[in-house]
């Protein structure tokens, strides 16, 4: 890549970036989503500054207990604080669906170009490719790997690139396709200008935007499946803390102390609803078929 056309990439994401943040500042639910977001990020980065204790040490004595002074959200079966492990869970959860998400998004990038603009049976055997991998339910694929497997967080990681590359995938080719016989790559074709400017200039600017509004609406299904994989107890191990095995103390425990349960469901519930906002203000945003007068 030339100097120019890292200057160009710079330039437009500057432009791209500052046009989103004011567009998320305007609109009631793009600055709660955006919050709810940034919120979250905020307590994963600063965990070992804002958790209270040790996630993981135990004291018998004070097991079960509800809401208090020293343990805002409780304690578990083990006497452990539930908000630090809540905090520290954030991390987990964050972690899986920021790492997936995006080595989904690149792998399925990747391949979508290709079988958009490469020969029919090349795209043939990558839209195969994609069927095949889809054609499993994700609960059952899923079970099927950490059974071959055991639970481990590579393990949760894996899962989600696998099943979730082939819907980036068939965004990027679909775009891509539309994109090959536009008049204005045809045009900048015409005057000798070169594949990557004109992939980097006409081609990206065009095809980001879906697959930005995609991957922010998959972030709380991922958190949701990593969550549903540790309370089977097929997710991450024990000791390290995650919403889904703190879900699981909470049911397991639940007529003995409700607040686990009730604790473990808020963020949950905040991650869900904050990238739901901040995923349709990005739809408003690329789409420009959407009349944002009426809305």
């Amino acid at each position: 890549m030339s100097l120019d056309q890292k200057k160009e990439l710079q330039n437009f994401s500057d432009e791209l970036s500052s046009k989103l943040i004011y567009r998320l500042s305007i609109d009631p639910m793009g600055v709660v989503g955006l919050l709810i977001v940034i919120s979250f990020l905020i307590i994963a980065i600063f965990a070992d500054f804002l958790a209270p204790y040790d996630p993981s040490k135990i004291d018998i004595l004070n097991k079960l207990q509800g809401p208090s002074a020293d343990h805002l959200f409780g304690t578990d079966q083990l006497g452990r604080d539930t908000l630090s492990r809540l905090i520290y869970g954030t991390q987990i959860a964050l972690m899986v669906a920021g790492v997936s998400i995006g080595l989904a998004v690149i792998i399925g990038s990747i391949l979508g170009a290709i079988a958009g603009y490469g020969p029919n049976w090349i795209d043939f055997v990558i839209m195969l490719l994609f069927d095949m991998v889809r054609s499993y339910p994700v609960i059952m694929f899923a079970l099927a790997v950490v059974v071959l497997f055991g639970p481990s967080l590579f393990t949760i990681m894996a899962i989600i690139v696998a099943t979730s590359f082939p819907t980036y995938g068939r965004l990027m080719r679909t775009q891509t396709q539309s994109l090959r016989q536009a008049e204005y790559i045809l045009s900048a074709r015409a005057l000798g200008i070169g594949m990557p400017r004109i992939l980097l200039r006409h081609v990206l600017p065009n095809t980001i935007g879906p697959i930005l509004i995609v991957a922010s609406m998959d972030v709380p299904f991922v958190i949701a499946l990593e969550a549903g994989l540790s309370f089977l107890g097929l997710g991450v191990r024990p000791p390290t803390p995650s919403w889904g095995s703190i879900l699981n103390d909470g049911y397991t425990y639940i007529r003995n102390s409700k607040w686990i349960l009730i604790s473990a469901g808020i963020p949950l519930i905040l991650v869900t609803i904050g990238f739901t906002f901040l995923g349709e203000q990005l739809r408003d945003f690329f789409d420009p078929k959407i009349d944002r007068g009426s809305r």
